[in-house]
């Protein structure tokens, strides 16, 4: 099947449109498992259900016709980042939206597993941490992303990424102290 996505992606690259039609459906179940990762400890009543995630992300990414899609992994990595960026956004209003409501520091490895309802605070701290990391390295930035929002495994993540499994776990290592300091400093 993966064969299939990848072959796919190639097409609707090269502009065939009706290829997108096809991809949806073979990708549906990895894609939904991503948004239920972001998604696994938000309140009941949360706005964003993973559903909606998932087609709101396929929505903008099938929308970037420019992209030279690579493959599956590819496909699921940016996936993942769109996902990331439209819970930010939503957390962001939600924020905005309480007006100065105050918010906890948190581990990173709390910030990690509650990622949720009142604590949606720390998921937009995180966020800032990630991009201050960006800004001089930006691989290690990437592989959180691919890693914590997009859920991906360590071998998922070195595919999309194009390095060994041993550099993804070291990266992950030294990204998450780097993070923890961060958010706590």
């Amino acid at each position: 099947m993966p064969d299939n996505v990848t072959e796919l992606l190639l097409q609707f690259s090269k502009g065939n449109q009706a290829a997108v039609n096809d991809i949806f459906p073979l990708i549906y179940d990895e894609l939904k498992r991503i948004a239920n990762n972001y998604l696994r400890n938000e309140r009941v009543s949360h706005t964003l259900q993973p559903t909606a995630l998932v087609h709101e992300a396929y929505l903008k990414l099938i929308d970037h016709t420019r992209i030279d899609w690579q493959n599956r992994a590819h496909f699921l990595g940016m996936a993942a980042t769109m996902m990331r960026q439209i819970l930010i956004d939503h957390a962001r209003r939600h924020r905005a939206g309480k007006r100065g409501g105050e918010h906890e520091n948190l581990s990173l490895e709390e910030s990690i597993v509650i990622v949720a309802g009142e604590k949606s605070m720390d998921l937009i701290a995180l966020d800032d941490a990630l991009k201050e990391l960006e800004k001089f390295d930006p691989t290690k930035s990437r592989l959180v992303e691919l890693r914590y929002f997009g859920g991906l495994s360590v071998e998922e993540t070195a595919e999309v990424m194009g390095v060994s499994e041993i550099t993804v776990k070291r990266h992950w290592r030294m990204a998450k102290a780097w993070l923890a300091e961060a958010m706590n400093g």
